[in-house]
């Protein structure tokens, strides 16, 4: 009996492992399998991708990308752009598996598993798709993978939509597998689709990107990646570190603890030798290089990445950061490569920094830098305007080429910086443009002869902030907490100034020395200088300054930047009236807190700023006017030229106009007199916010006629002081005991005003326009509005187009 039951026992065993292997044999017929971390077979025929799941409920990352974009800088769907990096496991319900993605801001860092669970079941997690059993194979798994990976994961039909660039569904008839694209890996799986949106109503900016902008195809790419091993230690995030912070709530931490916790961004670093004081890392942070960046700018992209390895030098690493190519066959999607990729734009754009981060530690797995291809152009333009070099045929250019490749430099570094972790420093340029992670401005001077001096419009090497936040980030300490309590003394010790993105960005600030795209340690003294410069620069500018073969209308193309040079640091220096001293204070580590800019600076800022919207200032020579004519056949005015309201010809008037508007605007921000105002009634040497305005007034309105073209400049310059006056008095964000300030200076206008519109003054040029100010301001108190809507103008973009950066 006992023989039988064993014989009987080998043929269940042997038909039971035969059935499973002829199903295994069966499904993976016609079908190529890749092992990996997560295993998959693509079916040729069908186009399908099959995922097999060996456990479940077992956490890893889910990395979302687009690696062919839409090529429009203002819808923002670039080429290698990456989406969220999410924490998820699969889950098996029945006949199905869920992809859930766990929430990592809410959590309980506990051994109890209790506490944990309270956490899971009190706040949301997210069921990113729902798959379908196709087979089950010796406890494996295998689901249709397909239609998760044709969904739309990177939100481009609500981009497109809230963009108002029209309204797009994904046709799956169009959509498919990208197999050269999807791979398996020990540690990572990589899977890729072709998608396209089929849709109407599509806007201008796409209608530019596409060749028939009813269809839309682009790329997505899904990374689903091994969690890292726990020997990474997160790091504690101080606001002075100069890094950015991932921040969750822990509600497991001490009642005495904050809630909140934060640590740093950073890539895993770890010397070969602890002990040493310079040694190699274990596994040095390697960038790669996009292969298709031409030269010069393939080299200058590199120097300016290898600026980093000076920062890691200084704490003690050889060789730690390292730059090479990208092989011609990587995937600049995939997880394991840093990519510095260089990306075409219709127009040009800004340049990020984004980074694939372990939500959990903060750990940066990958580093994606993308650089938009059309900024060194634009630098090259501007050297071109402020030198004007074209004097013969055979012109040598190398200097304003060394200046655009110069910038690149900079713009490698500093996007770079991002990836590692770091955030902006928007005060790096009191301290002698102390830091790459600065928006700079090209320091232009004028050397002994007087003339434009190009060789120092960028910084040559890595900072000394850059240095100590690498040291705050990456450095080795026997005592973590004790030795990066000294690397922030020290820097503070140094005098080094830090100030981020929400205070130095908004235009109506209080800091005042965090800005963009400025430099000098005294903003009002630096825009005194750059004003020489630009004078300079206008008075050379003419046919030398466009190369033979061009037309003469793009001359105005040339001259916009040269221009409008003065433009940034206007905006630093209107941020000293009403501006406050202040920092990222500490208490124990930091005295205090901040002070008010004293009286004698705040009026030297009104003094400066004021002389930016004289007449003089801003018209432009009948030289440079005579030379610029209507735009030639076959070439266009774009957002890039000047405003005009003289249709098709060059309007030096509106030119003028859009930029004492700028000033303007920076000076009467309703935020910005609101804090006028209290600082007045604190210490009344500092200008009253009816004291600014009676400044404005008395430097444009009151002012003694013009001739010739000044006289309309003045016209126009006039109106707009009027015009922005009102738009203030009427701004819903305007305070109370301001706005009854407002209302005395226009009364006081009002009544200066008709002082000048009697029959004695009527031989005066600005006679009729005084009678025409008098009434807009009588019938705007009257009405509550103004008599006639201002004609819209504003300076062309300066920085990189767009809404923000990094």
């Amino acid at each position: 009996m006992k023989t039988v039951f064993v014989a009987l026992f080998c043929i269940l065993t042997t038909f039971s492992f035969n059935s499973f292997a002829f199903a295994e044999e069966n499904f993976s017929k016609n079908k190529d399998y890749q092992q990996g971390f997560i295993p998959f077979y693509i079916d040729k025929e069908s186009g399908k991708v099959f995922v097999e799941i060996s456990s479940f409920e077992q956490q890893f990352l889910f990395q979302s990308s687009m690696p062919h974009g839409v090529g429009s800088n203002d819808i923002g769907l670039d080429r290698g752009q990456l989406g969220q990096t999410r924490l998820v496991q699969f889950e098996k319900v029945g006949n199905k598996v869920f992809l859930r993605q766990l929430n990592t801001y809410y959590r309980a860092d506990s051994d109890n598993s209790l506490e944990r669970q309270a956490i899971d079941e009190a706040f949301a997690s997210s069921i990113l798709w729902g798959f379908k059993v196709e087979k089950v194979i010796n406890d494996k798994v295998i689901i249709d993978y397909t239609p998760f990976l044709l969904s739309d994961i990177h939100n481009l039909g609500a981009s497109l939509k809230s963009s108002k660039q029209g309204n797009y569904a994904i046709d799956a008839t169009r959509s498919g597998l990208y197999e050269k694209r999807t791979k398996a890996f020990v540690d990572n799986t990589e899977l890729e689709a072709i998608i396209t949106f089929k849709g109407t109503g599509a806007g201008k900016h796409l209608r530019s990107v596409t060749p028939d902008s009813n269809v839309v195809t682009v790329n997505f790419h899904h990374s689903l990646i091994r969690l890292p091993d726990e020997q990474y230690q997160p790091r504690k995030f101080h606001t002075y570190s100069g890094m950015w912070s991932v921040e969750y709530a822990d509600y497991a931490s001490d009642i005495d603890q904050p809630l909140l916790q934060r640590v740093i961004p950073r890539h895993r670093l770890v010397k070969k030798d602890p002990n040493a004081a310079v040694s190699e890392a274990v596994e040095p942070i390697v960038y790669y290089l996009d292969p298709g960046v031409p030269e010069p700018v393939r080299s200058a992209l590199i120097d300016g990445a290898l600026w980093w390895d000076q920062a890691f030098a200084a704490i003690g690493y050889k060789n730690a950061f390292q730059v090479k190519m990208l092989p011609e066959d990587a995937d600049p999607m995939d997880v394991r490569y840093n990519v510095i990729q260089w990306v075409h734009r219709a127009t040009r754009g800004w340049s990020y920094g984004a980074s694939v981060v372990d939500p959990r530690s903060g750990e940066i797995l990958k580093g994606h830098v993308t650089l938009g291809s059309l900024r060194v152009r634009q630098d090259y333009l501007i050297a071109l305007g402020l030198t004007s070099p074209f004097k013969s045929n055979d012109v040598n250019t190398t200097e304003q080429k060394e200046m655009a490749l110069a910038r690149i430099r900079q713009l490698s570094a500093h996007e770079v910086g991002h990836t590692l972790g770091i955030a902006h420093n928007f005060s790096a340029s009191v301290n002698n443009r102390a830091s790459v992670m600065d928006y700079p401005h090209p320091l232009i001077s004028l050397d002994a002869q007087g003339d434009i001096d190009l060789s120092n419009a960028y910084a040559t090497d890595i900072g000394v902030w850059d240095k100590h936040v690498i040291n705050y980030a990456y450095a080795d300490f026997d005592n973590e907490q004790q030795g990066l309590a000294q690397v922030i003394k020290a820097a503070k010790q140094q005098g080094l100034q830090y100030m981020s993105d929400p205070d130095a960005r908004p235009k109506s600030g209080a800091e005042a020395a965090g800005h963009l795209w400025d430099n000098g340690a005294d903003p009002v003294t630096e825009l005194t200088r750059v004003m020489a410069v630009r004078a300079k620069a206008l008075s050379n500018f003419g046919i030398n300054s466009i190369a033979q073969g061009t037309p003469f209308s793009e001359l105005e193309n040339t001259l916009v930047p040269v221009y409008n040079f003065h433009r940034y640091q206007v905006e630093a220096a209107a941020k000293i009236i009403a501006g406050v001293n202040y920092s990222y204070a500490i208490k124990g580590e930091d005295d205090i807190a901040q002070s008010v800019v004293s009286a004698e600076k705040q009026q030297a800022a009104i003094k400066a700023l004021l002389t930016t919207i004289e007449p003089e200032f801003l018209t432009l020579s009948n030289d440079i006017i005579s030379l610029i004519p209507p735009k030639a056949y076959g070439y266009y005015r774009t957002r890039e030229s000047f405003s005009s309201n003289t249709s098709l010809a060059f309007d030096p008037v509106t030119a003028a106009q859009a930029s004492a508007k700028h000033t303007l605007s920076l000076m009467l921000k309703p935020e910005r007199l609101a804090r006028l105002n209290q600082q007045h009634m604190l210490d009344d040497s500092i200008p009253s916010v009816h004291d600014l305005i009676t400044e404005i007034v008395t430097a444009t309105i009151k002012q003694d006629s013009k001739t010739g073209l000044h006289s309309a400049v003045q016209q126009r310059i006039n109106q707009q002081v009027l015009d922005s006056i009102l738009a203030l008095f009427h701004n819903d964000k305007l305070v109370a005991e301001v706005r009854t300030q407002v209302y005395a200076n226009l009364l006081d206008l009002q009544q200066w005003l008709k002082g000048k519109t009697s029959y004695h003054f009527k031989g005066n040029v600005l006679y009729a326009q005084y009678h025409l100010l008098q009434q807009q301001i009588a019938f705007s108190l009257q009405q509550g509005k103004t008599i006639i809507k201002e004609v819209p103008v504003s300076m062309p973009p300066g920085s990189p187009i767009g809404a923000s950066s990094h």
